[in-house]
């Protein structure tokens, strides 16, 4: 595992076909209500700001037809996680039926949706209720391990968590190793600083996706960004939610992941499609043939 990660996140320095190679958004909620009225346009939006690939996270079993929905109209651009969001485990007495669902459906995915692409999204969060830390914590630990029993990915949220999510992740990849397997994943919407990523990187094969909150004025992480290696990074929106400058105040959406990769060149002194190359390759490593291998010149 470490030998793996340093290749990811150390020393690694490939090249790519930077002109062909077309954005991946790594975590959006392109099925969410927020695009009933115009989600074809937004895919078509999509396209033409080159973004060739939407990586679709779980909520819980509420809003599942409408993932498997939008993958099975959009297989060659639309690919599900599965997993049980934390915040969908609050005041919620049939979590752990939810959490049942979860290890059903990795085990037999819906028909026409392909296999899952990632555990996700799953994690901890405290910011709105630090009443069911124990239930966070339960679940997120339960979807660790059936990541690495099916040998998948995990997309990680967290929020207002962050020392009992360094702590879990530390003893569960302690426990990885001893049975000769490894954590890996993204830890999506990253928000803290170099310290953390360090403590985070060092346990196992992650990445670490970056969405609009680095492009905002006077945003602390754009300094963590600067200090982190491309190899180590995605691209995401998680829209509807935290969308980029320019748009602030409007409704994010998967073209606006572009704004996500310019403003990383710019910390990173490159240009934008050279971010586009290595965030896309880095995206097909971790998650497979379920990412998908679009370029400009498939379309």
């Amino acid at each position: 595992c470490s030998e793996e990660r340093s290749e990811c996140c150390e020393t690694k320095k490939e090249r790519y076909s930077v002109m062909e190679t077309m954005l991946t958004d790594t975590h959006c909620h392109l099925y969410a209500e927020e695009f009933d009225a115009d989600r074809e346009a937004a895919l078509q939006r999509a396209a033409e700001a080159g973004v060739g690939r939407m990586l679709l996270p779980a909520i819980d079993s509420e809003s599942h037809e409408r993932l498997f929905g939008l993958c099975r109209a959009h297989p060659d651009r639309c690919a599900a996680m599965m997993g049980l969001h934390p915040t969908s485990i609050n005041d919620n007495p049939r979590w752990r039926e939810e959490l049942a669902l979860v290890a059903r459906l990795l085990d037999a995915p819906p028909e026409g949706v392909g296999a899952f692409c990632a555990v996700g999204e799953i994690g901890l969060d405290f910011y709105w209720d630090d009443r069911f830390v124990r239930e966070q914590s339960e679940a997120f630990v339960v979807q660790l391990r059936l990541a690495r029993r099916h040998d998948l990915p995990v997309a990680v949220h967290t929020r207002a968590a962050w020392d009992a999510m360094v702590r879990i992740v530390g003893e569960e990849a302690e426990a990885a190793r001893a049975e000769g397997s490894c954590l890996r994943g993204v830890f999506h919407a990253y928000s803290e600083g170099v310290e953390v990523y360090e403590r985070l990187a060092a346990t196992g094969d992650w990445l670490f996706g970056i969405g609009g909150v680095v492009t905002f004025r006077k945003s602390a992480l754009a300094e963590t960004v600067r200090r982190m290696p491309l190899e180590c990074l995605v691209l995401e929106t998680d829209c509807p939610y935290l969308t980029p400058a320019p748009h602030r105040g409007e409704r994010n959406e998967p073209a606006y992941v572009r704004h996500v990769c310019e403003k990383i060149a710019e910390l990173h002194g490159t240009d934008a499609a050279t971010v586009a190359a290595v965030t896309t390759a880095n995206a097909r490593r971790m998650f497979g043939k379920c990412e998908g291998a679009t370029t400009r010149n498939d379309k």
